[in-house]
């Protein structure tokens, strides 16, 4: 096998749902076709689906699978979503080379051409000291209660998205328009000194929206470290 060939088995329904999160976040066209794609990668620990549109990226580890290869590969949405989502197998098997992927079922088998998993981004982790510790249930609160103050239509960056200031114990999100505004505080738990400080700390609507769809009903926090350029 080489080292990017992969072999694995996996409860069909866990599969699904980690899958449809990280579909939030693949751009349905793209200038760069392998970005409408969800990267898989297997290894001893697990695994991790990946996407991302080049301006908000997602990692979502999955458990529980049976790994006879560790490896990576490419997978189209649509495709593999349907053979998700139809599929009445509870356990499905993936086996995938550098000539595609093959998802078998006890009574299904589907073939899907792979494109160069090697091509795609790398999506960064999260690897901070520094950061804020926030309630998933405000944060998600905060979303829905600031982006739709926003205007995504406007040229200027400030108006298409949720400004955070960062502080000691409190979290502020203000979002406007230029002729309504939206502005929201909580709680929040600075770890190691983290503080946005004197810098603008924007995130764009569409960014925050999807966010907001991917944190579960079963997260207790989210981790939110504001960096030079990125969140």
């Amino acid at each position: 096998l080489k080292e990017r060939d992969m072999k694995i088995a996996c409860d069909r329904e866990q599969l699904l749902s980690a899958f449809q999160t990280a579909a939030l976040f693949a751009p349905g066209r793209s200038p760069k076709e392998i970005l409408t794609n969800i990267k898989l990668d297997v290894d001893k620990d697990g695994a991790t689906f990946s996407a991302t549109d080049m301006e908000v990226g997602v990692r979502l580890k999955i458990e529980g699978l049976d790994v006879d290869a560790p490896g990576s590969t490419v997978l189209p949405v649509p495709q593999f979503g349907a053979i998700l989502r139809e599929s009445s197998d509870q356990k499905l098997r993936i086996d995938s080379t550098s000539k595609g992927t093959v998802v078998k079922g006890e009574r299904s088998e589907f073939k899907l051409n792979s494109a160069d998993p090697d091509e795609f981004p790398a999506v960064a982790k999260f690897e901070e000291s520094k950061y804020h510790v926030i309630s998933a249930r405000l944060f998600r609160e905060i979303i829905h209660r600031t982006e739709f103050a926003t205007d995504m239509e406007s040229s200027r960056y400030a108006l298409g998205g949720v400004l955070f200031e960062l502080e000691p114990n409190k979290i502020t999100a203000v979002g406007t328009d230029g002729r309504r505004l939206a502005k929201m505080e909580g709680p929040a738990e600075a770890v190691a000194g983290h503080k946005t400080g004197d810098t603008m700390t924007i995130v764009r609507t569409p960014s925050l929206r999807s966010i907001g769809r991917a944190i579960s009903d079963t997260d207790n926090e989210v981790k939110l470290a504001a960096r030079g350029s990125d969140v």
